[in-house]
């Protein structure tokens, strides 16, 4: 399916996934008030104005300065910051367009001009002559005072500010407006009908394992802790002429064993990815 991807990148906690349910209309992914939920690539179908494309929700981007001193802001991802930036470039090269997200609660960071130049290099690291447009957005404007301040983001040198709130949808509107005007080019939308097979199982048989081998490239994460994997994922491919979709689910314990919070909603999603496969 030829559409234009739009990335949402940014430090952890800057509510990247609350845009990303907010843009998909459904809760996909999971979201929680503990930095670094996010840890894979996720997408989803999006449209606006009759213009159709993939978002494309990836973990918090840590600045240089805070791994090297082992001061990393994901804290519910420590152990996996530096599969989730490798995720994160991949998801910066194959972006149409960037939408580079802050969070105007707390204001202009050090970390925040530290990353916005950290996109910019990698940006220039890509095989694409035209590179991606930046969007800036500015989270959790919801009210009049904290949008009348998103003007000090102007520092981070990406243009505009677009002020919205993700959890309440404030401002979106004029953002899928800029998103949109910025998708080059034409792009020839093609229906899908790729045979769906989720890969379900305990924590840690090695579903994510198998789903990298089939794909034949690294794109889920993969580590010997239990849990890695968070959200289901969708990711493509063809077989001898068939189109399928592989969805990498998390893992899953006897319903007395579920903790609360980020597991429980992740294995809500494992039952759902199930139910609208072909093949589990």
């Amino acid at each position: 399916m030829n559409k234009p991807i739009i990335a949402l990148v940014g430090r952890p906690n800057v509510g990247k996934s609350t845009l990303f349910n907010r843009l998909a209309v459904e809760r996909l992914a999971v979201t929680d008030h503990n930095p670094g939920t996010t840890r894979d690539r996720l997408t989803a179908e999006s449209d606006w104005n009759g213009v159709c494309f993939d978002i494309v929700d990836t973990g918090g981007l840590e600045a240089d300065t805070r791994i090297s001193q082992h001061q990393p802001l994901a804290s519910d991802s420590a152990n996996f910051i530096t599969m989730i930036q490798a995720q994160t470039e991949i998801a910066i090269s194959e972006a149409d367009v960037i939408v580079f997200m802050v969070d105007v609660a707390e204001g202009l960071t050090a970390a925040d001009l530290e990353i916005a130049q950290l996109v910019r290099r990698r940006q220039r690291r890509t095989k694409n002559p035209n590179q991606a447009p930046v969007i800036l957005a500015v989270n959790k404007s919801d009210n009049q005072a904290r949008r009348e301040i998103s003007s000090q983001f102007y520092e981070l040198g990406l243009g505009h500010p677009y002020p919205i709130s993700a959890l309440h949808g404030i401002g979106t509107g004029d953002l899928l407006d800029a998103i949109v005007d910025k998708i080059p080019g034409e792009f020839e939308e093609t229906e899908s009908d790729s045979v769906k097979i989720a890969i379900v199982g305990r924590p840690n048989v090695g579903k994510s394992s198998l789903v990298n081998r089939l794909l034949g490239e690294e794109r889920v994460i993969v580590s010997p802790l239990a849990g890695t994997t968070r959200d289901a994922i969708d990711t493509q491919l063809t077989y001898d002429d068939t189109a399928v979709t592989l969805i990498d689910t998390v893992g899953m314990r006897r319903r007395g064993k579920i903790g609360v919070g980020v597991e429980k909603y992740g294995v809500l999603r494992a039952l759902k990815a199930i139910g609208r496969s072909e093949i589990a």
